[in-house]
């Protein structure tokens, strides 16, 4: 695969910072406070919450409002800001989103989800060295909780810039951070693979399976290890999912034109 579909994959992740403490049931829609009579930030916290909701479930229009209100109810509020230029960089706004990643960094400078969602935008842009620095900002908090979620992106960062060593490097850091965290073993199998280290691609994507479901790139990646391996009954197997699963994969396409 190529490594711009690598860091493709990553994107689905991109938001993962952003919503992680604001799960939020969609039924309370029709709930919003009236702000005569709870605190501001309460007001702009739910709207916040709901707007994450909705992009989460890929209704941006809806999301769009819900994020401008959080704002309009509290123009200072880094979070909203934050989910807001992620969403604006979804709808390739990237003005937009620009304006509020900066807005929401100086409203909170040691925002780590803040600089660690930049850093993806940034990297997105090739501004590799840039986007490095914003990663590596986010890791300046010493109570960040996800550290291995910045590292992984740095690595997946220095794959799209072509420099595998220092992919390598982040990507494992990732994992001393925390061994079972899907995203880098999926990306350390991938890159073990590219470096025709078929072992260790195999037993890094193992280590995925026992923590994760297959998707078509896991499935794709393994039917490629297991055939330089030289395994049939696995390929055989990971062949069958792939086309019982996802049969209208990219990577589905991809087994069909390999002639297996």
């Amino acid at each position: 695969m190529k490594r711009e579909n690598l860091y493709s994959l990553c994107l689905v992740w991109f938001i993962v910072s952003v919503v992680s403490a604001c799960g939020q049931n969609i039924k309370n829609d029709n709930r919003i406070p009236d702000d005569n009579y709870i605190p501001t930030d309460e007001v702009a916290k739910t709207y916040l919450q709901l707007g994450v909701e909705y992009m989460r479930r890929g209704k941006n229009d809806i999301a769009l409002t819900k994020l401008q209100k959080a704002l309009q109810v509290d123009h200072n509020y880094a979070s909203a800001h934050n989910a807001i230029a992620v969403l604006y960089e979804r709808l390739g706004l990237d003005n937009e989103a620009t304006q509020h990643y900066q807005r929401a960094m100086a409203l909170k400078p040691n925002g780590s989800d803040i600089h660690n969602n930049y850093g993806q935008f940034l990297c997105k842009h090739k501004q590799w060295d840039k986007a490095e620095k914003h990663f590596f900002k986010a890791l300046e908090n010493p109570v960040y909780r996800t550290p291995e979620i910045p590292y992984t992106n740095a690595g997946l960062c220095a794959l799209r810039s072509n420099n595998t060593t220092k992919a390598e490097t982040h990507l494992r850091t990732a994992l001393q951070k925390n061994p079972k965290f899907p995203r880098a073993l999926y990306q350390m199998a991938n890159l073990s693979y590219e470096q025709r280290r078929y072992v260790p691609a195999r037993d890094y994507l193992q280590r995925y399976l026992e923590l994760a479901d297959h998707t078509p790139q896991t499935l794709w990646l393994g039917i490629r290890i297991e055939r330089v391996l030289n395994n049939k009954d696995m390929e055989a197997k990971y062949i069958l999912l792939l086309r019982k699963e996802f049969p209208d994969a990219l990577e589905t396409q991809l087994l069909n034109q390999s002639k297996i």
